[in-house]
């Protein structure tokens, strides 16, 4: 059976700890406070939503990439806080291969290091692999970037290697990007149970 994902969808993933929903428009003034207030957030990360002009900017950006298919962003609602805590995405989506990159994943300060991100990934993970029927999820990062490299290794990804130089950045230089990287026979046979434990 191939993938199943249809762009125009209104998928919703929850857990007793988190809700995922897709990012709307309005959504600009949920996540306006992290913008002005938290611009070290994207510090790694290729697209910045600093400031007011770069949220808009952000959430426009994901919303037109979602209309072509090749995206499909989720705004993360923290049920514990009644709070919104930030955003994740499905990128870089290829039905015809059966694989997707998990990735833009970004939390404001306080829901940092609480679990929140563990919920997120497992309901993400579940749902392209069980959903979706995805052969493979990606992941990549700023091979500096070594919290969300740990976090990803947590998870039961797998490194698969560098690309070097692989894009530039807002100081003007150019990044390496580690690639990692779950498969669905590992997903079913070990990585599910070993994350679901965490939870």
């Amino acid at each position: 059976m191939t993938s199943i994902f249809n762009p125009e969808a209104n998928y919703i993933l929850e857990d007793d700890q988190v809700l995922l929903r897709p990012l709307k428009a309005d959504d600009f003034e949920n996540l306006l406070p992290f913008a002005l207030n938290e611009p070290d957030t994207w510090g790694f990360s290729l697209t910045s939503a600093k400031g007011h002009d770069g949220m808009r900017n952000y959430i426009d950006a994901a919303l037109k990439a979602r209309e072509s298919g090749k995206e499909y962003p989720f705004i993360v609602y923290d049920k514990k806080t009644g709070q919104y805590a930030g955003c994740t995405r499905f990128y870089d989506i290829q039905p015809q291969y059966e694989s997707l990159q998990l990735g833009y994943t970004w939390y404001g300060e306080k829901f940092r290091g609480t679990g929140l991100n563990k919920h997120c990934k497992f309901l993400l993970l579940q749902f392209a692999f069980e959903t979706l029927n995805m052969k493979r999820v990606e992941f990549r990062a700023d091979a500096r970037n070594e919290r969300s490299i740990a976090a990803m290794k947590s998870l039961g990804c797998k490194v698969e290697g560098i690309l070097r130089s692989h894009a530039p950045i807002e100081d003007g230089t150019r990044r390496d990007s580690i690639i990692l990287s779950i498969l669905q026979p590992e997903w079913e046979q070990e990585v599910r149970e070993r994350l679901k434990a965490k939870l």
